[in-house]
C-alpha cells in the first residue's frame, strides 16, 4: 500500500510541476506519510531527486514543440542552480517557518491578481522594455532560486507569474521557460541535499520513474490546451497551497 501510494503520489506531482509547479506539496507528505520516522530534509531531498528527473523530461517536451528561448535562459539556468544550493545551505542554519507568513501573503496576492485579470498572460508574448526583461531573469534565476532552496512551495507559481509580468511571455511559454529554470533549482538544491546525506537514492530513482509519467502527461496536455488550462491549474494550485501554508502557520 506504501509503494502504491508513493508511485501515485510521485506521478501525480510531476504532472502539477509540469503545468505550473508546486509537485512537492503532494510528494512530500506522502513520504512523511508512508514512512513517519523520516526526516523531513531527507524527505525534501528525495523529492528533490524524483522532481529533477520530472522537470527536466518537462523541460524537453516543452522545447520540442514551443519555441523555447535557450540562448536566453542558459545563464538563468546558471544561476538557478547556485542560489537554490546557497538557499538548500541556509536552510540548515535558518528555519524556514519565518518565511511562511511572507510567502503565505504573496501567494494571495498572486490568486487574486491573476482571478480577477483573466487577459494576464493569456494573449501572445508582449514586448517589454530591456530592464524588465533582465529583471524577470535575475528574479527567477537568483531570488526565486534561492527561495526553492531555502523553503520551495510555490516556486513554479513564482517563476510563471515573475515571468508573465516582467519578460512579457504568455503563461504557455512562461511554463515552459519556468522547467528548465526549475530544473538549475532543483539541481542546485539536490547537491546540497546529498552532500548532507539527506537522499535516499533507490527510493528517489523509483519515484523518478513515476514523476517523469506524470511530467509527460502534464507538459503535453498543456501543451495542447494552451495558457488558458495553464491559468486555471495555477489558480488551483494556488489555493491549495494557500490552505496548506495556512494550516501549517495556525499550527
Amino acid at each position: 500500500m506504501d509503494v502504491a501510494l508513493l508511485v501515485a503520489a510521485a506521478a501525480a506531482a510531476g504532472w502539477v510541476d509540469a503545468v505550473v509547479g508546486g509537485g512537492g506539496l503532494i510528494l512530500i507528505p506522502a513520504l512523511l506519510i508512508a514512512y513517519p520516522g523520516l526526516a523531513p530534509a531527507t524527505a525534501l531531498g528525495t523529492n528533490k531527486l524524483a522532481a529533477v528527473f520530472g522537470t527536466s523530461s518537462a523541460a524537453f517536451a516543452f522545447a520540442r514543440r514551443l519555441a523555447v528561448d535557450l540562448r536566453h535562459l542558459a545563464p538563468v539556468f546558471a544561476c538557478a542552480v547556485v542560489f537554490s544550493g546557497l538557499g538548500a545551505y541556509t536552510a540548515s542554519r535558518l528555519p524556514a517557518r519565518v518565511f511562511t507568513p511572507i510567502v503565505l501573503c504573496l501567494l494571495v496576492a498572486v490568486g487574486l491578481f491573476v482571478a480577477f485579470n483573466p487577459g494576464f498572460g493569456a494573449g501572445a508574448r508582449v514586448s517589454r522594455p530591456r530592464w524588465s526583461v533582465a529583471a524577470g531573469y535575475v528574479g527567477a534565476g537568483v531570488v526565486i532560486a534561492f527561495y526553492d532552496g531555502l523553503m520551495g512551495p510555490g516556486t513554479g507559481t513564482f517563476l510563471i507569474i515573475s515571468l508573465t509580468a516582467l519578460v512579457g511571455t504568455a503563461f504557455l511559454e512562461s511554463s515552459a521557460m519556468a522547467k528548465v529554470i526549475n530544473t538549475g533549482t532543483n539541481l542546485g538544491a539536490l547537491a546540497v541535499f546529498a552532500w548532507q546525506g539527506n537522499v535516499l537514492w533507490m527510493m528517489g530513482i523509483g519515484l523518478a520513474v513515476a514523476n517523469v509519467a506524470g511530467a509527460q502527461l502534464g507538459a503535453h496536455m498543456a501543451i495542447g490546451r494552451g495558457s488558458g488550462f495553464v491559468r486555471w491549474v495555477l489558480l488551483a494550485v494556488v489555493v491549495v497551497m494557500v490552505g496548506k501554508l495556512g494550516y501549517d502557520l495556525l499550527n
